[in-house]
């Protein structure tokens, strides 16, 4: 099985891309488009002339067009008429079409949900599936249509994940931030499995399950890294603080390239912990939440033993040194 290896690249980061990055990924997922008046509105995208170096440096890659993100609203009411979703499409169509791109990628954040405050209704259940359904009509079978899901119960109750699983080429999981600014208990957002004594489902291998129960083939999914880290103050200095009720919520922290000076300047100390195979710091009072390249290292090799197709990252910028994106590179490919 050939397996996809996948950087998501925001604008600020796109003039930093260079030939050896673009040999390392099968994809690249260029973020973001947003929805404007019903259709793709491409303002944000101020670098986007970058891609046409990527397209020298490496044919093979696959360039994708993310649109949405988090609090990149319009979906819902576009999504609410045939001819909202056709609008829509044709729109992609062109921006495809004209910038030689290989499909385009949906991250809603989250239909029939208002955790984003932008806009949202019941009716976003069956029409999330009918925008996919537009947009593979309009794209036709060749060109990629996938999606980013929420890592929680709340995406598969809000989405027909069956259906979409069918209707595009994969789905990427966001398993990253299953701790995060909705919750102050302290722990692993990115984890491949579950430390002790943890009863939630803030794992990869849990996500996995979840989504696969509802509908996507497993070789159809694509599970995701994160490049930076989760923080949580005010921590009891209880079990290295680990589950522990934090006076913040898990707010976003360092990205991979400052963990090094911020874990120096506060005084952590590195753990690993072998149960949910990730590593975390801490310092008696602070959380720190990060994927290592060890932790890379081993869900490349679950994504390999489970059948999975492939495992992607955000954000590129966050890694300046190409640490965790060199890990990525070898394990995927020993």
């Amino acid at each position: 099985m050939k397996h996809i290896m996948l950087g998501y690249a925001n604008n600020a980061a796109l003039p930093g891309v260079t030939p050896e990055d673009t040999r390392k990924l099968t994809h690249m997922n260029l973020a973001f488009g947003v929805i404007k008046d019903g259709l793709l509105d491409m303002s944000g995208m101020t670098n986007w002339d970058c891609i046409q170096n990527f397209r020298v440096w490496n044919p093979e890659l696959k360039l994708v067009l993310s649109v949405g993100g988090w609090g990149a609203g319009g979906f819902s009411n576009m999504a609410m008429t045939e001819e909202g979703r056709r609008a829509f499409a044709d729109s992609c169509l062109e921006v495809v079409e004209r910038n030689n791109l290989d499909g385009i990628d949906i991250d809603w954040e989250y239909p029939c949900s208002p955790l984003a405050e932008i806009d949202y209704d019941p009716k976003d259940k069956e029409n999330y599936t009918l925008m996919l359904q537009a947009l593979r009509d309009v794209l036709g079978e060749d060109r990629i249509v996938s999606v980013a899901v929420g890592a929680g119960e709340y995406f598969v109750e809000g989405t027909e994940m069956d259906k979409v699983g069918q209707i595009c080429n994969y789905v990427q999981l966001m398993t990253y931030d299953m701790r995060s600014g909705f919750t102050h208990q302290a722990g692993h957002h990115a984890s491949l499995g579950l430390t002790k004594g943890d009863t939630t489902n803030t794992s990869t291998r849990g996500i996995v399950e979840l989504f696969h129960e509802a509908g996507v083939p497993y070789e159809k999914l694509v599970v995701g890294a994160a490049f930076y880290s989760r923080q949580f103050d005010g921590v009891p200095n209880v079990n290295n603080g680990m589950l522990q009720t934090a006076e913040t919520i898990g707010y976003y922290g360092p990205e991979y390239g400052q963990i090094e000076a911020f874990r120096i300047a506060g005084g952590y100390t590195e753990y690993w912990d072998e149960d949910a195979e990730a590593h975390y710091l801490w310092n008696g009072s602070t959380f720190l939440s990060f994927e290592s390249p060890e932790a890379i290292r081993r869900k490349c090799l679950y994504v390999k033993e489970k059948g999975l197709l492939g495992i992607m990252y955000w954000e590129h910028g966050c890694d300046p040194e190409r640490v965790l994106l060199d890990a990525m590179y070898e394990a995927m490919n020993a």
